[in-house]
């Protein structure tokens, strides 16, 4: 028996210190992701912020949540909604319930009148955007930190704060993938 504290006393910390290195390296992608970031430091935090509080009310809203599936982007406070819901009305009461969310500037609600998506849609849409943010990434005309990809049943939006020359490279890019069915834009320009 005592062999086994013995055991148990050495793995505890390696457990709790595996648990701090992961918070170390979190925090400092977090922190990296930050500093190249064209949004402050603070809109970076107030979008976490809103989308974790819109996560939150429709969670609470169990007439929404219960019939619906929802995506929730924030990007220096304009925020995109994507998925399915069942009745315009709820697609409202979802318009509504984001809305009463501090610092949120506008909202684009892309939500479809439909029953929620199965599980083979939404990885063709992970599928898709895993594809293009690695066309961004390997494009030395786009940097993919300023820009936001998310793609619902083929529809890729795009989001971020850039210029109009690299809007018009991040939309040549994503026309090109395969998949795409349609592209919105929801930048912000530098220029």
């Amino acid at each position: 028996m005592s062999t086994f504290k013995f055991v148990l006393l050495l793995i505890i910390p390696i457990v709790l210190l595996q648990g701090c290195a992961t918070a170390v390296v979190t925090g400092a992608a977090t922190g990296a992701s930050i500093a190249h970031d064209r949004r402050s430091a603070g809109a970076v935090i107030d979008d976490q912020g809103i989308e974790f509080k819109a996560a939150y009310a429709l969670f609470n809203n169990k007439e929404i949540y219960n019939q619906s599936h929802i995506s929730v982007t924030s990007y220096n406070g304009i925020v995109l909604v994507t998925g399915e819901t069942p009745t315009e009305e709820l697609k409202q009461k979802v318009t509504a319930e984001i809305k009463a969310i501090n610092k949120v500037r506008r909202i684009h609600n892309e939500l479809i009148i439909a029953a929620p998506s199965a599980l083979p849609s939404r990885s063709s849409d992970t599928w898709i955007t895993s594809k293009i943010k690695t066309k961004l990434t390997t494009n030395s005309q786009v940097n993919p930190l300023y820009i936001k990809v998310v793609t619902e049943h083929g529809v890729v939006y795009l989001m971020g704060i850039v210029s109009h020359a690299e809007a018009d490279k991040a939309l040549e890019i994503v026309t090109q993938s395969a998949g795409v069915q349609r592209v919105v834009k929801i930048f912000e320009y530098t220029d």
